[in-house]
Protein backbone atom coordinates (compact mmCIF):
# COMPACT_ATOMS: atom_id res chain seq x y z
CA UNK A 1 0.00 0.00 0.00
CA UNK A 2 2.27 2.91 -1.48
CA UNK A 3 -0.41 5.41 -0.50
CA UNK A 4 -0.53 6.86 3.15
CA UNK A 5 -4.14 6.22 4.94
CA UNK A 6 -6.62 9.21 4.72
CA UNK A 7 -7.95 10.55 7.57
CA UNK A 8 -11.70 9.83 7.77
CA UNK A 9 -14.48 11.90 9.01
CA UNK A 10 -16.79 10.82 11.79
CA UNK A 11 -19.51 9.79 9.27
CA UNK A 12 -16.99 8.30 6.86
CA UNK A 13 -15.97 5.65 10.26
CA UNK A 14 -19.34 4.59 10.33
CA UNK A 15 -19.90 3.88 6.48
CA UNK A 16 -16.07 2.42 6.60
CA UNK A 17 -17.11 0.11 9.64
CA UNK A 18 -19.90 -1.93 7.26
CA UNK A 19 -17.21 -2.47 4.61
CA UNK A 20 -14.78 -3.59 7.18
CA UNK A 21 -17.12 -6.30 8.14
CA UNK A 22 -18.98 -7.45 5.12
CA UNK A 23 -16.72 -6.27 2.37
CA UNK A 24 -16.79 -6.43 -0.69
CA UNK A 25 -20.22 -4.65 -0.51
CA UNK A 26 -22.51 -2.79 -2.56
CA UNK A 27 -23.62 0.88 -1.63
CA UNK A 28 -27.04 -0.78 -0.73
CA UNK A 29 -25.96 -3.14 1.67
CA UNK A 30 -24.32 -0.42 3.33
CA UNK A 31 -27.28 2.14 3.48
CA UNK A 32 -29.10 -1.29 4.94
CA UNK A 33 -27.17 -1.40 7.41
CA UNK A 34 -26.32 1.74 8.28
CA UNK A 35 -30.78 2.28 8.53
CA UNK A 36 -30.57 3.76 12.06
CA UNK A 37 -28.24 6.40 10.68
CA UNK A 38 -31.45 7.74 8.72
CA UNK A 39 -29.28 8.23 5.26
CA UNK A 40 -30.50 8.06 1.82
CA UNK A 41 -29.25 5.21 -0.43
CA UNK A 42 -27.56 8.78 -2.28
CA UNK A 43 -26.18 10.06 0.87
CA UNK A 44 -24.57 6.55 1.02
CA UNK A 45 -23.21 6.58 -2.35
CA UNK A 46 -21.82 10.31 -1.91
CA UNK A 47 -19.63 8.93 1.11
CA UNK A 48 -18.56 6.07 -0.82
CA UNK A 49 -17.56 8.01 -3.43
CA UNK A 50 -15.81 10.62 -1.34
CA UNK A 51 -14.01 7.30 0.61
CA UNK A 52 -12.59 6.66 -3.17
CA UNK A 53 -11.78 9.93 -4.16
CA UNK A 54 -9.41 9.68 -0.80
CA UNK A 55 -8.29 6.43 -1.18
CA UNK A 56 -9.66 4.61 1.08
CA UNK A 57 -12.04 2.34 -0.34
CA UNK A 58 -11.35 0.68 -4.10
CA UNK A 59 -14.23 -0.91 -6.10
CA UNK A 60 -14.65 -3.02 -8.87
CA UNK A 61 -17.76 -2.93 -11.44
CA UNK A 62 -20.57 -5.83 -11.49
CA UNK A 63 -22.95 -5.57 -13.57
CA UNK A 64 -24.85 -2.58 -13.15
CA UNK A 65 -23.49 -2.24 -9.05
CA UNK A 66 -20.00 -1.68 -7.25
CA UNK A 67 -18.63 -3.94 -4.87
CA UNK A 68 -16.50 -1.68 -2.66
CA UNK A 69 -13.65 -3.30 -0.55
CA UNK A 70 -11.22 -1.43 1.91
CA UNK A 71 -7.91 -0.18 0.66
CA UNK A 72 -6.42 -0.15 4.24
CA UNK A 73 -7.56 -2.50 7.41
CA UNK A 74 -9.11 -1.23 10.44
CA UNK A 75 -5.92 -1.49 12.19
CA UNK A 76 -3.92 0.77 9.70
CA UNK A 77 -7.07 3.47 10.30
CA UNK A 78 -7.23 3.13 13.67
CA UNK A 79 -3.50 4.10 13.94
CA UNK A 80 -3.12 6.79 12.10
CA UNK A 81 -5.93 8.16 13.51
CA UNK A 82 -4.30 7.90 16.79
CA UNK A 83 -1.59 9.08 15.77
CA UNK A 84 -3.01 12.18 13.75
CA UNK A 85 -4.50 12.75 17.21
CA UNK A 86 -1.91 12.71 19.50
CA UNK A 87 0.47 14.96 17.13
CA UNK A 88 -2.63 17.29 17.32
CA UNK A 89 -3.67 17.31 20.60
CA UNK A 90 -0.83 15.92 22.74
CA UNK A 91 2.07 16.95 21.24
CA UNK A 92 2.96 13.46 20.10
CA UNK A 93 2.77 12.30 24.02
CA UNK A 94 0.42 9.07 24.74
CA UNK A 95 0.98 9.61 28.50
CA UNK A 96 -1.23 12.39 29.03
CA UNK A 97 -3.96 10.67 27.04
CA UNK A 98 -3.07 7.46 29.08
CA UNK A 99 -3.35 8.93 32.21
CA UNK A 100 -6.60 10.83 31.74
CA UNK A 101 -8.31 7.67 30.55
CA UNK A 102 -6.68 5.90 33.60
CA UNK A 103 -7.73 8.65 36.13
CA UNK A 104 -11.11 9.38 34.60
CA UNK A 105 -12.32 5.88 33.33
CA UNK A 106 -14.47 3.28 35.13
CA UNK A 107 -11.69 0.37 33.53
CA UNK A 108 -12.33 -3.33 34.74
CA UNK A 109 -10.16 -5.52 36.56
CA UNK A 110 -8.96 -7.17 32.92
CA UNK A 111 -8.93 -3.62 31.75
CA UNK A 112 -6.32 -2.66 34.51
CA UNK A 113 -4.43 -5.78 33.80
CA UNK A 114 -4.31 -5.67 30.60
CA UNK A 115 -2.84 -1.81 31.10
CA UNK A 116 0.15 -3.90 33.43
CA UNK A 117 0.49 -6.17 31.16
CA UNK A 118 1.25 -4.04 28.17
CA UNK A 119 3.58 -1.52 30.60
CA UNK A 120 5.12 -4.80 31.38
CA UNK A 121 5.67 -5.43 28.03
CA UNK A 122 7.42 -2.18 26.79
CA UNK A 123 9.55 -1.90 29.89
CA UNK A 124 10.90 -5.78 28.38
CA UNK A 125 11.53 -4.12 25.07
CA UNK A 126 14.32 -1.55 26.65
Amino acid sequence: MSKSVPKISEAEWDVMTVVWEHEPVTAQAVHERLDSKDWTLRTVKSFLARLVKKGALVYEAEGRRYLYRAKFSREQCVRAASESFLARVLDGSASPMLAYFVKEGKLSEDEIQGLRDLLDEQEGKR
